[in-house]
């Protein structure tokens, strides 16, 4: 009987007797390397018989699972673990279906070690690369295991810290074992990312106070990799690097809703955290599209609370600050278009209290500190996108938000009460142009043309003549930022008298030929503007020192010989306009003129460095400094100025004397009859639609103008009727009219010879409207004649119609022919 078992037994396939083999007696005694030598022999010579080794082993670790010999287990899976590692060749596959099957048991098991047990030999499996890849496998159990091994609450707290690590590793081996192989399912779907994703992010949570130091945090201490923190930081990095440009939105989606369903935007400071890891782990080339995705999602949060979307934004703020330059991607303009949209967004939910635009009583209440925070950090991520940008774009921006600008009565939905009327839309001004600061702060251009087109200049100059006195410190501060190339205006912070500009070690190069052109084309503009913003009632000290700064940029920047020369008859302008006081400015504001006046031309004469101009100068303001104090800086723009209860008519060496100042530059070369010339500023129609005291006034004047040249009104203006007696009477010249044709003509000559460019052109721009009205009467006439040479027509109710004849097709009688 004995003998026939013995029998039975030699009779058993050898892979089952060299797989009994293994196992010891006593499971403490470990695995019997000598019999697995012979093992690994055997498989490696007969690879056909793998799959079959691997059931085998399977159906023994099923049975010691069952049974809880959890000793021979973990020899069980010792053993598979090096046949895997030893085997590499086509019939693996048959095998691995039998090594997945033992983890899933280990995985499903309800011992914490088993758990993690499977979890190291599935994590080995996943190092290894395949030479044929597998169609038929499938990851999700593993995908769904793993992360609820992630959010492990069990009691013990070292083994719940290893059952979250096990999980983690679990996760980073289904990736790397799927990422790159076609034939699996594709790991970056969303029902595996949205699986992944929040399991990393709940550990990292759980590590928030070690705040991720580097872009890649390589040399970690072994303390460190202990912690489930610091292993999740290098898992979601790891699976950031390896998502490709698809992707992308795939795998930030879940963090966003991660986000969001566990109120992490008001915090900011884990947001952020999140955002430079995947920033910072992602392609560079691929950063666009997570700036688009955060974008998305704050249009998506519109009518959330001010703090959500100030999380989302200062999150955009820290992700603009690390995207290389250039990499804001194609759309650049929607990425200002939705941030200005969010900044108007905010405005109104301030103004109207409410997040229902119909009006109606929000469900949540409208903090106003909130919103003012959110404005702000909107207008600090503009900036930060602005850096971002190489300088031509810089440039489309500019001109993207000046055109977002509201001017009343020219955009008419802003007029309406929804909008918050009057103080809605200066607050929306205000808004954008405390954006444009933020744009244009740091803009380097060498050409100023292309820097401050048409486009900008003249829209952002009429904003300088606002009544806001707040919203005219915003447009000069924005004029300093892009005319100053060289760092200069930090050096002018404050007006005083400069004994010797030396000390200010300032950065002078020569003026450019772009510079001359484009001072030849705006020079005019500027010098008005500033000659207006100085008789404004509500200029502060402020404005007063931007406004010195302004004219000191200008003649280091763009000055040459004849810019130099209308800087000084301007500074001459602006003192007789403090003198005269036509405007009837306060004694402070006359003060502060006379001072701003003083401490230019004292800056200007050592620009020059004619020494004859710099005395006079010095004399002058000797002279103050003794009699008058109250006419210099130092005595005007400081905390409690010493003024005089009146400002008398002043006479004699405490003005500055434009003869004088002719005389001495004169001798040096410089234009005398210019300087002789006193500055006069144009006077345009821009001036009367610019100052804008009220809407309803604005309103009232845009409707009358369009009234006035309506073409309803044109056509009730009867046409001037052309005979013959009236090209007759106009060819036909007496010898009086050449008398006064010839005396009119000398006129205009000798005026045009001797008059100021100023004058001229005030001239000229007064006859503009005529001129035009003029042309458009003359077209009128030409192109629909009342009594056409070439006849009329019947209608079909025998009425006589008049047909419109161009007037190159009118046969003219002969006598009308030269």
């Amino acid at each position: 009987m004995y003998g026939v078992c013995g029998c039975c037994g030699a009779l058993r396939p050898r892979y089952k007797r060299l797989v009994d083999n293994i196992f010891p007696e006593d499971p403490e005694d470990g695995l019997v390397k000598a019999n697995m030598e012979k093992l690994t022999f055997y498989a490696l010579s007969a690879p056909e018989k793998l799959d079959r080794i691997g059931a085998y082993l399977s159906e023994r670790l099923s049975r010691d699972v069952a049974r809880h010999r959890y000793g021979y287990v973990c020899i069980a899976m010792e053993a598979l673990d090096q046949l895997l590692m030893a085997c590499h060749c086509q019939s693996i596959n048959l095998f691995v279906e039998s090594f997945l099957k033992m983890v899933r048991k280990l995985l499903e098991a309800d011992k914490p070690n088993l758990q993690i047990l499977g979890t190291n030999s599935f994590v080995k499996f996943a190092n290894i690369e395949e030479d044929t890849a597998s169609y038929h496998r499938s990851y999700d159990f593993f995908v769904s295991r793993f992360s609820e091994m992630c959010h492990s609450s069990y009691e013990d707290p070292d083994i719940r810290t290893k059952i979250r690590m096990a999980g983690i590793n679990g996760l980073q081996g289904v990736v790397r074992k799927t990422v790159n192989d076609d034939l699996q399912s594709n790991i970056w779907d969303p029902q595996h990312m949205d699986k992944i994703v929040p399991s990393l992010l709940f550990n990292l949570q759980s590590g928030e106070g070690t705040e991720s130091r580097s872009p890649s945090p390589l040399q970690a201490s072994e303390k460190e990799k202990e912690s489930p923190a610091e292993l999740t930081e290098r898992c979601f990095r790891e699976l950031l690097g390896r998502a490709a440009y698809g992707n992308i939105k795939n795998a930030v989606t879940p963090v966003l809703m991660h986000l969001d369903n566990h109120s992490l935007w008001e915090g900011k400071t884990f947001a952020v955290r999140c955002f430079k890891i995947i920033m910072y782990s992602i392609q560079s080339q691929h950063s666009h599209l997570v700036i688009q995705q955060l974008l998305g999602h704050l249009d998506a949060n519109s009518k959330n609370s001010a703090t959500v979307r100030a999380g989302i934004v200062e999150v955009l703020l820290e992700a603009a600050a690390i995207a290389s330059s250039g990499s804001v991607g194609p759309t650049v303009l929607e990425v200002f278009n939705t941030l200005l949209r969010q900044l108007r967004l905010s405005v109104d939910y301030e103004l109207t209290g409410s997040y229902d635009a119909s009006g109606n009583i929000g469900i949540k209440i409208i903090k106003t500190h909130e919103e003012r925070q959110l404005q702000e950090a909107v207008i600090r991520t503009i900036g930060s996108f602005a850096n971002t940008l190489p300088t031509y774009q810089r440039s489309e921006v500019m001109l993207f938000i000046m055109g977002k600008i509201p001017v009343p009565g020219v955009h008419p939905a802003l007029t309406n009460a929804g909008s918050g009327g009057c103080e809605g839309i200066r607050m929306i001004q205000i808004m954008l142009l405390k954006s444009l600061v933020q744009v244009t702060t740091g803009f380097q251009t060498t050409n100023m043309l292309t820097a401050l087109p048409n486009s900008f200049l003249e829209p952002l100059l009429s904003f300088s003549l606002m009544e806001d006195p707040e919203v005219r410190l915003l447009v000069l501060t924005i004029l300093l930022s892009v005319i100053d190339r060289h760092d200069n205006t930090p050096k002018f912070s404050s007006i005083s008298i400069i004994s010797d500009i030396s000390v200010l070690k300032l950065k002078v190069d020569k003026c450019s030929r772009q510079d001359n052109l484009f001072m030849k084309k705006h020079a005019q503009q500027l010098y008005r503007h500033i000659y207006l913003a100085c008789k404004e009632q509500s200029s502060g000290p402020q404005h007063f020192e931007t406004l010195y700064t302004l004219l000191a940029l200008i003649s280091m920047e763009l000055a040459n010989e004849e810019v130099v020369v209308d800087l000084i008859r301007l500074a001459l302008a602006l003192q007789e306009l403090a003198q005269t006081n036509e405007e009837s400015l306060s004694v402070y504001n006359r003060c502060a003129v006379h001072a701003l006046s003083a401490a230019y031309l004292n800056l200007i004469c050592q620009l020059t460095t004619v020494p004859t101009f710099c005395q006079h100068i010095h004399e002058v303001i000797e002279m103050r400094q003794k009699e008058v104090p109250f006419l210099l800086p130092e005595d005007v723009f400081i905390e409690n100025p010493k003024l005089p209860a009146s400002l008398e008519k002043l006479e004699g060496d405490v003005l500055f004397q434009q003869s004088k100042i002719t005389e001495v530059l004169g001798g040096s070369g410089y234009n005398t009859d210019r300087l002789a010339t006193p500055y006069i500023p144009q006077f345009t129609d821009e001036d009367r639609l610019s100052k804008r005291k009220s809407i309803g006034e604005t309103i009232s004047l845009q409707v009358e103008v369009e009234s006035r040249n309506s073409p309803e009104k044109e056509e009730r203006t009867p046409a001037e009727e052309i005979t013959f007696e009236t090209l007759k009477n106009a060819i036909v010249d007496s010898v009086g009219m050449e008398e006064q044709e010839r005396e009119r003509r000398r006129q205009v000559v000798e005026k045009f010879q001797k008059a100021p460019f100023e004058e001229i052109a005030a001239h000229c721009g007064a006859r503009a409207t005529l001129l035009q009205s003029k042309l458009n009467q003359i077209f009128e006439i030409t192109i629909r004649p009342p009594p056409s040479p070439s006849g009329t027509i019947s209608s079909g109710y025998g009425q006589t119609q008049s047909r419109s004849v161009p007037v190159y097709e009118m046969k003219f009688p002969d006598l009308c022919v030269y």
